[in-house]
């Protein structure tokens, strides 16, 4: 999934970015506050990891956009500001949890996972629709205990349908999780991926089908 980075530390940015991309997430990263709210309004994200010291203003601001929208947008904050009282502060204001630098990647990553898999979140451990079968920690489907190999972006866009099984998925929020800020991409792209990820589940025998419902986007169910 695709989660949004508020981070003006160049050198911090770049780590957390890396060890996040290794672990299958997409990210894309803003490095103030003017900049954060923009895209806020403009994209959709699984999550967004927030630090409070930024050049043009506090971090809390961009949150309490993000609750004044009643986006369910999880919200980490990751910040310097580790004193009890900004702790509760900042959760008092709508963040879900509260990471101090310094901090561990294992606990941030593990932190994300765990944001993400509370209820009406839209992160499990294991995805399953018929005899597909995704598991989010080690980002492999299989149709039967069998492999199925697919590509990094490939990969996103089953997670995407997956988790939202029987239920219409907008071709724009498929853009905003395939495609980040700084990619370009033509009009018919998210239809080439999903034309090479039906041939995929195809060829794996997967019994799900993709439909798409034609100006609106796709939808992934059980094969009838």
């Amino acid at each position: 999934m695709r989660l949004l980075l508020i981070e003006d530390n160049d050198e911090l940015a770049g780590l957390i970015e890396g060890q996040l991309q290794a672990g299958g997430y997409g990210l894309d990263r803003v490095d103030c506050v003017a900049d954060a709210i923009a895209v806020l309004d403009s994209r959709s994200y699984a999550a967004m990891i927030l630090d409070l010291g930024l050049p043009d203003g506090d971090g809390l601001k961009v949150l309490r956009h993000v609750r004044s929208r009643q986006l369910s947008l999880p919200v980490l904050i990751l910040s310097a500001r580790g004193a009890m009282d900004e702790r509760v502060k900042g959760l008092e204001q709508g963040a879900d949890d509260y990471l101090a630098k310094p901090f561990a990647f294992e606990e941030l990553k593990a932190r994300l996972a765990a944001l993400l898999r509370r209820p009406g979140a839209l992160l499990g451990a294991q995805l399953t629709v018929s005899n597909l079968v995704f598991d989010t920690q080690g980002r492999q489907a299989s149709v039967e205990e069998r492999p199925l190999p697919l590509s990094a972006r490939e990969t996103q866009l089953l997670e995407l349908l997956m988790r939202r099984a029987d239920r219409i998925v907008p071709k724009n929020a498929v853009e905003d999780q395939l495609f980040g800020l700084d990619d370009e991409f033509g009009s018919n792209a998210v239809e080439v991926y999903i034309h090479r990820l039906r041939k995929r589940l195809q060829d794996g025998k997967a019994a799900v089908t993709i439909n798409t419902v034609r100006g609106v986007g796709y939808v992934l169910t059980a094969a009838p």
